[in-house]
């Protein structure tokens, strides 16, 4: 009887616990038995699928669809716009996302009320060492407990009920190297795993694992060798090791960072991560003798436990065109052939869809799902992809290769939905002639791919001969409905792109665009049935909830990132200014509020400075390779969100060299340049500006 009353206590007690746990809880438990009105994952659910099973918004009603609140999320450096492009988690009507900077925003679900929000003080110059902008791809939810990765490279632990710091670690392990974050992390056991980017400007990847409740690091797996001087840290950069010439230029780094979204099986115990490109990216300076260089652009099983590789897929060995693997990886039990398989997906930027094995790593298919000639097909018996001419070293002569640099897929999010058995990808067909300088030298925080961006949108000049016919010049973007069992395209439309990631429920698939709508389809059939326009540019992937009976979706809405130096010309940007927002509908709601409209562009009096004609070439030369990823290009239709630099007054004109070598813009997000450019070098940079304001002015005058 006694021991009776003490089972009766211990349940009641487990109970009781169970009741205690606060709002916004997460763990296995809970995503093991998901209720359809939350949004658990970055992914949405623990297959990181990005759909959601909620239906009150459907085919039928989804016409009533409407504004009903906003979150200002503009970024606290500078206060500039930046993109956005984390989905946000909601539990229990708690929403946690991330924003510029590793910023994070925890709010009320119903009505978008501010319920607190972490504004890291990161390092501005940090602005400088980013490929792709300072944007910030979500956060894990685990327990009490939200984790981000900020810019500058902290793995930080907040307390999800108020937002303060419980821990951070320094994830980095060479500051002097042009390393960030901007990818979520990824909660596998009893860790949280982190990856970084820099692979353009010459790291090493690796990913680090800590844990849960300390921030104690557990375990890190770098993803390309380094060194053999300094001797191999594991059993895998040994096997790698064998795939690299031992005279690489280690200096660079290699490449491989973890950037993208990566998935756990909580049955398997598998972590799984997508690797980058390569640095540089002509593998005869990297690696001169060649090789599959592992674990360049792969796929790859980690036992969290210990760190150890369980199995691996390379998707592009020898990777030399930008290829990488870090697109969003999606998990699902699929029937193929008559067997049910558990099975993992990816579309990479080389422009195969894979599905494999996620407990051995079998190649169960790869096919072509958008345009592609540096390949003709993946070799099933060996898993690798057979080259063709357009897919031989670009070493020589330069080549027109399709995908181009920016992939068939990147990072924007595609969505599997398990009612209609099809993957949706923001797919794009865009062709690019690949062209390398004939010397390489590692430099320090700038581009390292040692590709001639100038020349390379040059297709008569450098590839007339490889041009067969129209579409081997022409772009094209879409919203790609793809049958995984089929292997086959099921529908296709035009207006959708890359622009922003996807989410699907049962009937319906949701995208946002650059020119400023979000949309929805039909899922069987790709029919647009509602089309709503924002004003913003729209990178994110939409996530989707229910609150007291409602459904709501919603969307991070902020143009940046990679786009940043070279919008498309339909870009709404260019109509109206680019307020980085959260945007939340229901049915029943209203229009958008849009953002302000822009002013037409007033050109500055170009100040009397008389132009030193003899330094505006080179002035073009370092503005193209320091100044144009984030500046753009010039012109009333001004190609960047940030200054542009052909159009100053004068008194930034007197303070150029201080802004560039002094850095007394920095608390603004404008670092300084001292360790790359000399006093000469920003006189050219200077006296190019001065010449293109002075003819845009004249041009202006003109009219």
């Amino acid at each position: 009887m006694k021991n009776n009353w003490y089972l009766i206590w211990l349940l009641a007690a487990m109970i009781s616990c169970q009741k205690e746990k606060p709002k916004g809880w997460i763990d296995q438990a809970r995503l093991n038995d998901q209720k359809a009105e939350d949004w658990l994952t970055t992914g949405g659910n623990k297959n990181m699928q990005h759909y959601s099973p909620l239906d009150k918004i459907n085919r039928e009603n989804v016409k009533e669809l409407g504004f009903v609140w906003e979150y200002d999320a503009t970024t606290h450096i500078g206060n500039v716009p930046r993109g956005l492009e984390a989905t946000p988690i909601v539990a229990d009507g708690i929403m946690y996302t991330s924003g510029s900077w590793g910023a994070v925003y925890a709010l009320d679900g119903k009505t978008g009320k501010e319920l607190w929000a972490f504004k890291p003080k990161v390092d501005p110059s940090y602005v400088r060492r980013s490929c792709c902008d300072v944007v910030n791809r979500g956060v894990a939810v685990w327990e009490d407990k939200v984790y981000v990765g900020t810019l500058d490279g902290f793995l930080v632990c907040l307390d999800a009920k108020d937002g303060k710091v419980l821990w951070q670690a320094d994830t980095f392990t060479d500051r002097t190297k042009a390393y960030t974050i901007t990818s979520p992390p990824q909660v596998a056991g009893s860790i949280v795993m982190i990856g970084n980017s820099g692979s353009e400007f010459g790291v090493r990847g690796y990913v680090t694992a800590y844990d849960l409740k300390t921030g104690e690091q557990k375990w890190r797996f770098f993803t390309v060798p380094g060194d053999p001087a300094n001797g191999n840290e594991s059993d895998e950069m040994e096997m790698a090791a064998k795939t690299w010439d031992p005279k690489s230029h280690w200096q660079s780094g290699g490449g491989g960072t973890v950037w993208g979204e990566s998935a756990y099986d909580a049955e398997l115990n598998l972590l799984y991560v997508g690797t980058g490109n390569a640095a540089p990216y002509p593998i005869w300076f990297r690696s001169p003798s060649g090789g599959d260089n592992l674990f360049l652009a792969s796929i790859l099983a980690i036992n969290p436990d210990n760190g150890k590789m369980v199995w691996y897929y390379q998707t592009t060995p020898g990777e030399i065109w930008d290829y990488t693997a870090t697109q969003n990886i999606v998990l699902a039990d699929i029937e193929i052939e008559g067997r049910q398989r558990k099975v993992l997906m990816q579309a990479p930027k080389n422009g195969f869809f894979y599905v494999l094995d996620r407990a051995t790593g079998e190649l169960i298919s790869a096919e072509k799902y958008t345009r592609v000639n540096w390949a003709s097909h993946v070799d099933m018996k060996t898993g690798r992809p057979v080259l063709t001419e357009q897919g031989q070293w670009y070493k020589d002569k330069p080549k027109l290769v399709v995908p181009y640099l920016g992939g068939g897929h990147v990072w924007q999010p595609m969505s599997f939905n398990p009612t209609t058995g099809l993957m949706y990808i923001p797919e794009r067909s865009v062709p690019q002639v690949f062209k390398t300088f004939d010397t390489y030298e590692w430099l320090p925080d700038v581009d390292n791919t040692n590709l001639d961006y100038a020349e390379m949108w040059k297709f008569s000049k450098h590839v007339a001969d490889q041009v067969t016919k129209a579409e081997d010049t022409i772009r094209s973007e879409n919203l790609l409905a793809w049958n995984v069992v089929t292997k086959q395209v099921a529908w296709k439309f035009p207006d959708g792109g890359p622009d922003g990631g996807i989410m699907s429920t049962p009937e319906l698939v949701f995208q946002g665009t650059r020119t400023g709508y979000l949309n929805v389809h039909d899922a069987k059939t790709g029919e647009k049935l509602k089309s709503i326009f924002t004003g913003n540019g729209i990178m994110a992937a939409p996530t989707t909830y229910s609150i007291d009976g409602e459904q709501y979706v919603a969307v991070m809405a902020g143009y940046g990132g990679a786009e940043t130096s070279g919008y498309l010309p339909d870009g709404v940007v260019y109509q109206y200014e680019n307020k980085t927002r959260i945007l939340a509908f229901k049915l029943g709601g209203a229009d958008v509020p849009l953002p302000p409209k822009k002013n037409p562009v007033v050109r500055q009096v170009p100040p009397a400075t008389k132009v030193r004609e003899e330094l505006v070439e080179r002035g073009a030369y370092l503005y193209n390779f320091y100044c144009d990823i984030c500046h753009g290009k010039f012109g009333d239709r001004h190609m960047s969100q940030h200054p542009d630099l052909s159009n100053l007054p004068e008194a930034k004109h007197k303070l150029f060299s201080d802004i560039l070598l002094k850095g007394i813009l920095a608390q603004n997000g404008m670092a300084s340049f001292s360790n790359s450019l000399s006093e000469a070098d920003v006189e050219a940079i200077h006296n190019f500006l001065l010449k293109k304001q002075l003819d845009l002015y004249e041009k202006q005058k003109g009219k």
